[in-house]
């Protein structure tokens, strides 16, 4: 009886997909060229990642910005990575940008948010020295211009209000409060806005 269904199968199973319609096999045919396309780009950023724990940081850039370049949606590791190795590179800006991105998707329950912190600091004291010293301009990539995946959720503290749903401003008579028209009533933005807000495509509700 085993040899029997083994033999079934061997004969009908091709019979089965030889009667695959042609969109049924386009479609296919685009989700493993979709998935052959992601694991390239994971072993990119694991290559990334690689070289910049082994101090190859310019390697590193190259990788990881080929990441960028070419993934749909950017992980929030993707923006640590890229955000911390940015800053060995002395692209100080830039490292500022993504690791706050990163913290900003994250917050305190991310896997790498204390050495964010860290070198969010370092970047941020480096990039005032610089600012102070330099006068040329560093060709730097930064987040607005790329769509970030904010996780499962699909939702981020907003950054304007801090998720108080209020914005403060100080004043000479004492400080003024206005309600955030950005987020919702939570002070959370979905995905899409926090995009548009980053590019400074928000309006205000």
């Amino acid at each position: 009886m085993k040899y029997c269904l083994i033999l079934f199968s061997f004969i009908y199973l091709p019979c089965i997909l030889l009667a695959q319609t042609p969109s049924e096999k386009a479609r296919e045919y685009q989700i493993q060229e979709e998935q052959y396309r992601k694991t390239i780009l994971l072993r990119e950023i694991d290559s990334g990642k690689y070289y910049m724990e082994i101090g190859e940081y310019e390697l590193a850039d190259k990788k990881l910005k080929y990441a960028l370049d070419n993934i749909k949606s950017v992980p929030s590791e993707l923006a640590y990575f890229f955000g911390k190795n940015s800053y060995f590179i002395g692209k100080y800006k830039q490292s500022v940008d993504w690791l706050t991105k990163y913290v900003q998707l994250k917050g305190t329950s991310g896997q790498y948010y204390q050495d964010a912190i860290a070198v969010l600091q370092k970047a941020e004291n480096d990039l005032m020295a610089q600012r102070k010293t330099e006068t040329a301009q560093l060709e730097e990539v930064f987040s607005q211009n790329y769509d970030i995946d904010c996780g499962p959720s699909g939702k981020v503290i907003c950054p304007v209000c801090k998720g108080t749903t209020v914005i403060v401003k100080a004043g000479i008579f004492g400080n003024s409060y206005k309600t955030c028209n950005f987020c919702d009533k939570h002070g959370l933005l979905t995905c899409e806005n926090y995009n548009k807000l980053i590019r400074g495509e928000l309006a205000e509700q």
